[in-house]
């Protein structure tokens, strides 16, 4: 990666640990592959190398055995590398001991994930929500990282050791922050609220995009808005939540929402920090699972969002159509394939955002879900009904109309619910 400014980058290297008995081990070229993508989504780091490190399991103090370590430890003075990421959960005993083995910082997933979220926040919400989900993180290594020196206690243990007193110290200053942080993130957040309570009297059903990260979310929204949010190759491009409301041909008026994307082993942290964010998905009256079907584990990807879904309490009820995306970058008898799949299915489309494909279809079956299949009907209107007359052509569902001495006589198509709703007004 390019140096920032004057400051010289980062020499990096990234490895993945291919734990075997690991009950949710992933593909390891795949994995490390991910990996560094991720590491090169932050500013200021140059990956010089990269290696997926089979292991029958983790070493509880070390992570990796001795050997393994004076090999890579060789590896990385050789490389003049100053900065380790491990794709996978480290805890602090084992990061104490490889720093002090490899004289190196050292990072392990959440962490590098925290510190993408804490370079790409841009809102106050975004910022304040990283900033929490960092302090909660170091809080909990914090305690681990200390538990040591817990013992050290004097007399009859009613007086704390010098390590206790540290660590109830930094403790203390970390909760307090905390406390101030959930304060000025309460306020952007009851912001939001009245946000969505003004938008609950004008009733715009929200339909939320969601996906695994680089699945082509914002590419998708640009496509449909003409917004120009940014989207580039590169693993959680966008990070703060971005709304747009949009008229669907033949449809309702809708309001889009561009959420963050998700990855697999997402920090709790930052699970719990960006559920106001997430709120909106939750709110949804439709959600769109862009998926990257070009992606060799789409499959993988696609149960990691349903997971976090779930995890987030979308209710199973709420309407989703899959988004096949990016079949440009398939063959084309893979493409065919996909597009002859999707036809069959109800509740999956294919198409490709960065070219336009499947556009028309993608807009229809929004319309469809949320209104129901349309149909057309004649009506006839006396002069005196001009109440539900102009309703008809705020819907936007009237295709013409004629009239006579008798009155008004309306060609419409229209879904059940506007049906219903029509023949309401003349009770």
């Amino acid at each position: 990666m390019a140096d920032t400014g004057d400051t010289p980058a980062t020499r990096a290297a990234v490895l993945h640990p291919d734990i075997r008995t690991a009950p949710d081990r992933r593909d390891p070229g795949y994995a490390l592959a991910e990996a560094v993508a991720l590491a090169r989504a932050l500013p200021g780091l140059e990956v010089v190398w990269s290696e997926s490190v089979r292991l029958p399991k983790a070493n509880p103090g070390t992570f990796f055995g001795s050997g393994k370590i004076e090999e890579i430890g060789a590896r990385l003075r050789a490389e003049d590398i100053g900065l380790v990421l491990i794709d996978g959960p480290v805890t602090p005993v084992q990061q104490r001991n490889l720093e002090r083995a490899w004289k190196v910082k050292l990072l392990d997933r959440t962490g590098l994930i925290l510190e993408i979220f804490s370079d790409r926040a841009a809102t106050r919400e975004g910022v304040l929500q990283v900033e929490m989900a960092a302090l909660s993180y170091q809080r909990t290594r914090l305690v681990r990282a200390w538990t040591h020196l817990e013992r050290q206690r004097g007399g009859l243990g009613f007086v704390g050791g010098p390590g206790e007193t540290q660590i109830e110290a930094d403790r203390r200053a970390i909760d307090e922050q905390l406390v101030r942080l959930r304060r000025q993130l309460d306020k952007v957040v009851r912001t939001r609220s009245l946000h969505r309570a003004a938008r609950a009297k004008v009733p715009y059903p929200v339909v939320a995009l969601v996906g695994y990260t680089n699945a082509g979310k914002s590419t998708l929204f640009n496509r449909l808005t003409g917004a120009e949010v940014m989207a580039k190759d590169m693993l959680f491009a966008t990070l703060d939540p971005t709304m747009r409301a949009i008229r669907l041909p033949e449809g309702p008026e809708v309001i889009l929402s561009d959420t963050v994307g998700f990855i697999s082993h997402l920090p709790t942290e930052l699970v719990a920090a960006f559920r106001a964010t997430l709120e909106e998905v939750l709110e949804a009256a439709l959600i769109l699972h862009v998926r990257d079907i070009s992606h060799p584990e789409t499959e993988a990807q696609k149960r990691d969002v349903e997971a976090i879904l779930e995890d987030l309490g979308v209710a199973e009820t709420t309407p989703r159509l899959e988004v096949w995306n990016k079949l440009d970058l398939l063959a084309p008898e893979e493409a065919a394939a996909a597009r002859a799949t999707a036809a069959r299915r109800d509740d999956v489309l294919a198409l490709s955002a960065w070219e336009g494909e499947g556009m028309a279809d993608l807009t229809q079956a929004m319309a469809g879900a949320l209104e129901g299949e349309r149909r057309e009907e004649r009506l006839d209107l006396g002069f005196d009904d001009g109440r539900r007359r102009a309703w008809l052509f705020e819907k936007g569902v009237v295709l013409d109309e004629t009239q006579d001495e008798a009155g008004y006589h309306l060609r419409v198509r229209w879904s059940p619910k506007h049906a219903a709703q029509f023949r309401a007004m003349a009770g």
